[in-house]
């Protein structure tokens, strides 16, 4: 059903299991490990996870759920709830893309995903939860699309703060010793996006980084990748004539100021924990002391089975005050319907 991930410690070289199991391995250039988390599946999804280790904060970060009322999404986040809370978390984070898509869609859908993604929320979760903006929950930017012109009272971002009753599109708070940072990676660019922290949004996070305490362990919550290996890996592969030339990686795939994200967060000496989703993979890279963990998909391949291997799941996280963590992917035995 899981495998662990300590702080410290990435997961060993192991072969898969069976064709249900998938494990990329990898290594950064100097400096950094990479450690993709291996899938375990159980034979009882509705087995329930030991409690916390004492003195430990549960954190579930669930990210891509991309509910819709195709494909039996509705009834999949259910499920997801259902197994997230028999983990017994103190939290509940998502990470971005909570709806399946009001970027471009027309008014009457937005409104449609968005009574289905509370009223599911709030049937289902007991839980206390923060929630994290990710491109498809920003409403008409595409307007070519959308119909949308920009005038309306709720366009663009506005909608996703409504809907997660958020002032704005970051913010942070303090629970079980760690300091928790939700941040907004989209910006936008033409009628799509692109991924970087806006010049507000970065200096409030200098600031906030600089008047912690070293001791404070922080994570950061982006639905954007910050740092990942999955950007290599997701999507068509490059043909033989690009052999020799650089390496791209889509500007809304992974933040394009992420080198100078992970500067701040080295010179703060507090970020220990950077959380992110977005490309549906999984992947962890440990560097200058910061770990950065791609979480996979509530919704796995948007409803529609495993993406690359990884199935629909969660990541749980058991988080000491000393800033150091244990973490696992939590598949939930979802099944994809016609």
């Amino acid at each position: 059903m899981d495998q662990k991930l300590t702080a410290d410690q990435p997961a060993a070289d192991q072969p898969a299991a069976d064709d249900r199991r998938s494990f990329l391995r990898t290594a950064l250039a100097a400096g950094g490990t990479l450690a993709a988390a291996r899938i375990s599946l159980g034979d009882d999804p509705a087995r329930p996870a030991a409690p916390a280790p004492a003195g430990s904060f549960r954190l579930v970060h669930m990210t891509d759920i991309h509910v819709q009322p195709e494909l039996g999404a509705e009834a999949g986040l259910a499920a997801a709830l259902a197994h997230a809370q028999l983990q017994k978390p103190d939290l509940i984070v998502t990470g971005g893309d909570s709806v399946m898509d009001v970027f471009e869609a027309k008014r009457g859908r937005a409104e449609e995903l968005r009574k289905l993604l509370l009223g599911t929320l709030k049937r289902e979760c007991s839980v206390p939860m923060q929630h994290t903006v990710g491109n498809h929950d920003i409403l008409g930017w595409n307007k070519r699309r959308s119909g949308m012109d920009g005038s309306e009272s709720d366009w663009g971002k506005k909608f996703a703060c409504e809907m997660f009753g958020n002032a704005r599109t970051w913010h942070t708070f303090d629970r079980g010793g760690w300091r928790f940072v939700c941040l907004d990676s989209v910006q936008p660019k033409g009628d799509g996006y692109v991924a970087y922290l806006d010049d507000e949004q970065y200096e409030w996070l200098k600031e906030l980084l600089a008047t912690t305490p070293r001791t404070t362990p922080v994570c950061v919550v982006s639905h954007v990748p910050i740092l990942s290996l999955t950007t290599l890996t997701y999507g068509k592969a490059r043909g033989r004539d690009k052999v020799g030339e650089d390496n791209v990686i889509v500007a809304g795939e992974m933040h394009t100021d992420a080198t100078l994200l992970h500067e701040l967060f080295k010179s703060a000496g507090n970020v220990r924990l950077c959380l992110s989703g977005h490309i549906h993979l999984l992947d962890r890279c440990a560097i200058d002391g910061v770990t950065y963990i791609c979480d996979g998909a509530v919704s796995g391949s948007w409803w529609k089975g495993p993406l690359q291997g990884v199935r629909e799941g969660f990541g749980v996280l058991d988080l000491r005050p000393d800033g150091s963590f244990d973490h696992r992917y939590e598949t939930y035995g979802w099944t994809p319907r016609k």
